[in-house]
């Protein structure tokens, strides 16, 4: 995969901005785990997803997290080069959740080319629009759906992303993602298992009953 294939307006660029886009891009490699941007003090720059999965989330000041959204491959990460939003402050952080390869385009090269380029500039627009979209959708499920809904949808979408019914994952990491205690994860899921639509082991969630939980999910 070359940067070319993350801009659908590449052939829009001239030869010097498609060189200069080229050449400024640096190809690493991200371990799971790596945290790869924190906050608005750091500019990391744009980056690039060539395979792998990136989450988007934010912290509380007590430290309890919330997933915002996750980028796959071909996704472009916008708010990581947050020095060219100066008049936005997005206290995002960017960690890595599986093994990811991806290039980083360093902001000021990819700001200037957007000064330059109307279509470069009208693309980056609607990535953050995109993403604007994704965090009010959030909001809006926060805001007013019940946590049991919330939490039934998490589980059928994770178990659709990773193509399992048996997701490892932990009760503190569901909660990380949801935005609330372990303890309140604990609590539902109980109640889950009680109604016959997961099965709970160590480190595990099954998912025993699609449907159940999809008409939860749905109510």
């Amino acid at each position: 995969m070359d940067v070319q294939d993350f801009f659908p307006v590449w052939a829009q660029l001239t030869p010097q901005q498609q060189k200069i886009l080229t050449q400024s891009a640096i190809r690493r490699s991200i371990p799971k785990g790596t945290t790869l941007h924190s906050g608005s003090t750091e500019c990391t720059g744009l980056l690039l997803v060539c395979s792998g999965q990136l989450r988007a989330f934010i912290l509380s000041d007590e430290g309890r997290e919330i997933t915002l959204y996750r980028l796959f491959e071909r996704d472009i990460c916008l708010f990581s080069a947050s020095c060219m939003l100066r008049s936005m402050q997005f206290e995002i952080m960017i960690a890595a959740e599986k093994d990811t390869e991806l290039f980083v385009i360093p902001a000021d090269v990819y700001q200037s080319v957007a000064r330059e380029s109307a279509p470069a500039a009208n693309f980056t627009t609607e990535i953050m629009a995109g993403r604007f979209s994704e965090v009010m959708w959030l909001m809006e499920q926060i805001m007013w759906k019940s946590f049991d809904r919330r939490l039934a949808r998490f589980l059928l979408d994770e178990s659709a992303l990773e193509g399992t019914a048996v997701l490892h994952l932990t009760h503190e990491t569901i909660a990380n993602h949801l935005g609330t205690a372990r303890e309140v994860v604990t609590r539902m899921l109980r109640y889950f298992q009680s109604e016959g639509l997961v099965r709970l082991s160590r480190g595990a969630v099954e998912l025993s009953n699609h449907s159940g939980l999809e008409v939860l999910a749905d109510a």
